[in-house]
This record gives C-alpha cells, sequence and structure tokens, in this order.
C-alpha cells in the first residue's frame, strides 16, 4: 500500500501544476491542456470542434475514414477504410504509371535497338534481361508509394481479382501504360531510327507462336505469383518487395528469353509492335500473361485465401492521400496563439545607496559579516 500511494503522489511540489493520478475509471479532465506538437497526420482542426458528449471521449476522425470505426479491419469495410474512390490524386497515379511503364519498355527495348543499330553484341544477352529487373525494382522505390507501380497490365487486373484495387481505375491504368510503351518505342525510333524488328519481343528461332504463348504463361503465372505475395500482409515485406520481384524478372529472362522473350508484360509488347507496325504472334503476349496472371490470383486464394487486406491494399493502389499527401505537410507553422499579448509590469529600478540597518529592503546586496546570516554559519567555519 505504501509503493501504491507514493506512486500516486503528485510529481510536482505545486498543487496547480501536479495531475491527478490516471488509471481505469479515472481519466484526464476535459479542459485546457499543454500544447502538442503538430506534424504528420495531426493537423491541427480548423475551426470550432464537435462538442465532447458528457463523461465520454470523441473519435478522432481522419482523412478517408468512415463513420464506421467498428468495422475497420473487416472485408465489408473497404470503402470506410479506404476511399479507392476519392480521384484527388487520380491525374498523379496515373501519371505515375506511364512514366514507370515508359522507362521500363525504353529499357526493354532499346537493349535490341542499340544492339541493331551498333552491331554486334554492344548490349550482352545477360544485359538484356537484367537492365529491366533493375529498373523495375528502381521504380517500385522511388514511386511506388504513389500508385503502386503495376506498370503491367496483367498485375492491374490481378489486384482487381484479389479485392485489392477497384475495377473502376484498372481502365485508366492499362490506358496508361500502353501509352508509356508507345511514347518509349517512338523516342527510340527518333533516336536511332528503325532497325528491321529490333525492340520486339518475338518467338525463338524455331518456335512455334503456341509454344511461345504456353512459355509466357508460365513465366507470368510466377511474376503475378511473387508480386501478390510480397505485396500480402501475411509477408509484410514491405520495400523489400521490390528486390523479390526485380529478381524474379532477371531469373526468368535469363533462361526464358531464348524461347520468348520472356515478356510477362502486354504493354512492353503490343506498345512497340504498335509503333513499328509488326503483329507477328502478338496473340501470344496477350493471352498467355492475361491466363497466367489469372491462374496466380487462384494460387494466391489457396495459399492465403480471400484478398482485401489493408497491407495489400496499399501495395496495390499507394499510400497517397491514405499516408501522406504531396507537399511539405509535416513543416506547416503553428498557429499563433490568439488574443492579446500578456501585459508585464515593469518592475522598479533598485534603490542606490549605502545598506542601512533594519528590514531588508530592494536594493544591492549588503557586504559585510551581516550579510550572510545564519546560513553561512551552517554551512561550516571559515578560514583565513
Amino acid at each position: 500500500m505504501a509503493r501504491r500511494r507514493r506512486r500516486q503522489e503528485p510529481l510536482s511540489s505545486n498543487p496547480a501544476q501536479a495531475e491527478p493520478p490516471r488509471g481505469p475509471g479515472r481519466e484526464r479532465p476535459y479542459g485546457p491542456g499543454p500544447e502538442r506538437p503538430y506534424g504528420l497526420g495531426r493537423e491541427r482542426p480548423h475551426g470550432p470542434g464537435p462538442e465532447r458528449p458528457a463523461g465520454g471521449r470523441i473519435a478522432e476522425r481522419r482523412p478517408g475514414m468512415g463513420s464506421g470505426l467498428g468495422s475497420l479491419g473487416r472485408p465489408n469495410s473497404i470503402v470506410r477504410q479506404f476511399n479507392f474512390w476519392d480521384d484527388r490524386y487520380e491525374g498523379r497515379r496515373l501519371f505515375a504509371e506511364l512514366l514507370g511503364t515508359f522507362f521500363l519498355v525504353l529499357v526493354a527495348a532499346g537493349a535490341g535497338m542499340v544492339n541493331a543499330r551498333f552491331g554486334g553484341h554492344a548490349v550482352p544477352a545477360a544485359a538484356r534481361v537484367v537492365a529491366p529487373a533493375l529498373m523495375v525494382m528502381a521504380i517500385i522505390l522511388f514511386m511506388g508509394t504513389v500508385s503502386g507501380a503495376h506498370l503491367n497490365p496483367v498485375v492491374s487486373a490481378a489486384f482487381a481479382l484479389r479485392g485489392d484495387f477497384p475495377w473502376r481505375r484498372v481502365p485508366a491504368y492499362v490506358v496508361a501504360q500502353f501509352i508509356g510503351g508507345v511514347l518509349a518505342t517512338l523516342l527510340l525510333w527518333a533516336l536511332i531510327g528503325r532497325h528491321g524488328s529490333a525492340g520486339l519481343t518475338l518467338p525463338g528461332p524455331g518456335i512455334p507462336v503456341p509454344v511461345a504463348m504456353v512459355w509466357e504463361l508460365v513465366l507470368t503465372t510466377g511474376l503475378v505469383s511473387v508480386i501478390l505475395g510480397t505485396a500480402s500482409g501475411a509477408q509484410q515485406v514491405g520495400a523489400f518487395a521490390a528486390i523479390a520481384v526485380g529478381s524474379y524478372i532477371a531469373l526468368a529472362g535469363l533462361w526464358g528469353a531464348p524461347v520468348s522473350g520472356a515478356s510477362m508484360n502486354p504493354a512492353r509488347s503490343l506498345g512497340p509492335a504498335l509503333v513499328l507496325g509488326d503483329w507477328h504472334a502478338w496473340w501470344a503476349y496477350l493471352v498467355g500473361p492475361a491466363v497466367g496472371a489469372a491462374l496466380a490470383v487462384g494460387i494466391a486464394q489457396i495459399l492465403r485465401g480471400p484478398g482485401g487486406g489493408m497491407h495489400s491494399q496499399q501495395a496495390a493502389q499507394g499510400t497517397i492521400g491514405l499516408q501522406w499527401r504531396p507537399g511539405y505537410w509535416d513543416q506547416r507553422p503553428a498557429t499563433p496563439p490568439s488574443g492579446p499579448p500578456p501585459v508585464t509590469q515593469p518592475q522598479a529600478p533598485p534603490t542606490a545607496g549605502p545598506p542601512t540597518a533594519g528590514p531588508p529592503t530592494a536594493g544591492p546586496p549588503a557586504t559585510g559579516p551581516t550579510a550572510t546570516g545564519p546560513k553561512d554559519e551552517a554551512a561550516g567555519p571559515r578560514h583565513g
């Protein structure tokens, strides 16, 4: 009991500054309290807030959250937990997909076109398949939080099938990805010219088109399985998903590129085909990845059950507008205090003159043996 009483004693000796003990059933009294710093995710509310109910606390309303706070974490709370229909940042998301696919196709198609332009093996075969993988890793790391960094129409469709991405956004994502692939091919054509079928993904010598299609189906199944697995909340790998996805693309290209080109991406294959006007075996690079992505969704269902978790939703759609906003939101200056400034009373200057006997008065400290008083005697004997 003595220990418990000692813990409940106020930390400050001043009763006005002491805080009453807190515990079950003893909440902090409402009233003006110390000012707390405001930063990212804790913006100062504008205007008068809602009235606090008697004997209870009000729930903090955050952007993108509805009133159904009790349904957080449930599959049917998707609209309330994450507002997929908020289009304030849709332009940024689409631009991120266009830019990311542009850089991916620029590297993937540019390697073959550079080899055709300069002859020989200016870009080795291993570098031609590893370079796109490194580019995907970089894109996921530097803008994955904006759009999810799909860069691939079948990846967008797979996320939608899993319930991690709204179907309403899939068409715009696919269009942006194809535009990025077309723009990259046009830039390569303008800079180094067209050189036959360089830059296209075609079946290897002596490989029938159906075989190339099945090959792309198998490779895409593995790629989308890695993407869905690393994006799920079961792994919680975060930014390390870029390493897993990039590693798979590099490994699949090292052994699968001689058979079908290891595209695994309709935007990478059909974008250059549209610009160069060569539609040979185009359907193999559309049907194969589409079916492979659907199989990967079924595999994810068997391994981890239904999608729609919080972590996978954030990985699929990005966290812009949810965990951060464009701009320096964490450096917003604090609102100056309202009301008139406090009035300070001027202090009287110290009186000058020799020390006088009698009660102590304001002025310079007196010198001599009487200035110290009994305090010095308690301190100890004087020496000297």
